[in-house]
Formats: C-alpha cells, structure tokens, sequence
C-alpha cells in the first residue's frame, strides 16, 4: 500500500509521515531529502539552475536513503543538506523537469513492493496517481512560517519569521507555477488543516481513512 502526503513547506509533512509510517508499520520515504541531494551536488559543481545542467548531472548521481541517512554518491550528506543555501537551492532545482522525472523514477523504484508512507509536493499528484490514500496538507502561511522558524533555531540557525515567510512565499509561487507537476492537491485527496491541530491529531485523522480503507480492502 502507497500513502501519499503532500502539500506545501511548514504544515507538518516530515513530522506526520515519519510518525504514520511508524504508527502503520509502514517505510518511510523523504523524497525532499532526495531535491536537496542534487541541490547540493549542483552546488558543489557550481553549476546553473537550469535543466540542462542538471540533466548533464544527473546520470552521475545516486542517491541512497538508508533509515535515518542520505547517501549522495556513497557519501553521507544528512547534515550537509539541512543547511539554508541548500535548502533554498533545492526549491530552484524542483522546477526542473529533468529532476522532478529523475527523481519520480527513483522514488517509484523504492517505493515497488513496499508499504510506505511518501511525502513531497507531487506524490499523489505525479510520483503515485494510483496511490491507494491520498492526502494534502495545508496551513495558515504565518503559522507555516512561525514552524520553519522554529525548526531552524533550534538547529541553531537565526532566522527571523518575517525572513522565512518571505521565502515561503516564493517558494509557494514557484511550486505552483511549475511546468511539471505543480503543488495541488490531488483530484482524490483528503484535504486536511493543521492550521489548529497538534501533530498526534493530525496522525489520529490520516490514521482513521487509512484503517477504513485498509477494513474495506481498498
């Protein structure tokens, strides 16, 4: 069984997956980590943002996601892509069609024969039409920016919430303005808030639609 989940940064996306997959039994993929791997490896090639560049790229990468690691090219990168030039790096290369097939091919790969949990911005949409449960997450922007902000202090990072909510809003814009699988929601996706709902709610709700389903053998 695929479960997808989706939407925008600062909803709670990692959090829940990693907490749902664990509560089903299922694997967990983080295919961000996988944008910011080939972020930074165009970063280190000092290399364009542009499709060209990146499809010359992309052939000489692999990228592993052993529990808990990234693995770009055998070398551990889990801290290395956590930093803010990576990050706003890989919300350039996720325009890129060359990386999003790329990509949506890897994780069609990892995800053959398993029962996972996905998280992304085109899961439901691009990666797993087919997936069995469909979900999107949104969230009031301010509140969105006021958890990123969050996040990064306490990895030590200042950022200030006005800085983060001005980054997420051309974030937002570039996602949805993509030519290869925009950020919406899927046509079958259950649509959740989390605006006002603690994590443990928001897993209690994807939770019950995905036991329903499973009880209707769907």
């Amino acid at each position: 069984m695929i479960v997808t989940i989706d939407g925008p940064s600062g909803v709670g996306k990692s959090t829940v997956t990693k907490a749902l997959a664990a509560r089903l039994g299922f694997d967990y993929l983080d295919t961000g980590a996988m944008y910011r791997a080939v972020a930074l490896a165009m970063l280190r090639r000092q290399l364009p943002w542009d499709d060209l560049a990146a499809a010359a790229v992309l052939p000489a990468l692999t990228i592993e996601l052993p529990p808990g690691r990234v693995l770009l090219n055998g070398e551990d990168v889990s801290a290395a892509i956590r930093t803010p030039e990576v990050s706003q790096a890989a919300s350039k290369v996720a325009v890129l069609p060359s990386v999003r097939r790329f990509l949506a091919e890897q994780q069609r790969r990892i995800a053959a024969g398993r029962n996972i949990v996905c998280e992304g911005r085109d899961q439901g949409t691009f990666v797993f039409p087919h997936a069995e449960c469909k979900f999107f997450l949104q969230a009031d922007a301010r509140v969105r920016a006021a958890r990123r902000a969050a996040e990064l202090q306490a990895r030590g990072q200042s950022v200030s919430v006005e800085n983060v909510l001005a980054d997420q809003d051309e974030r937002d814009r570039r996602d949805a303005l993509r030519e290869l699988a925009p950020l919406r929601p899927a046509a079958d996706a259950v649509v959740v808030d989390t605006t006002d709902l603690t994590t443990e709610q928001v897993v209690e709700t994807l939770e019950r639609v995905i036991r329903a389903r499973q009880g209707r053998g769907e």
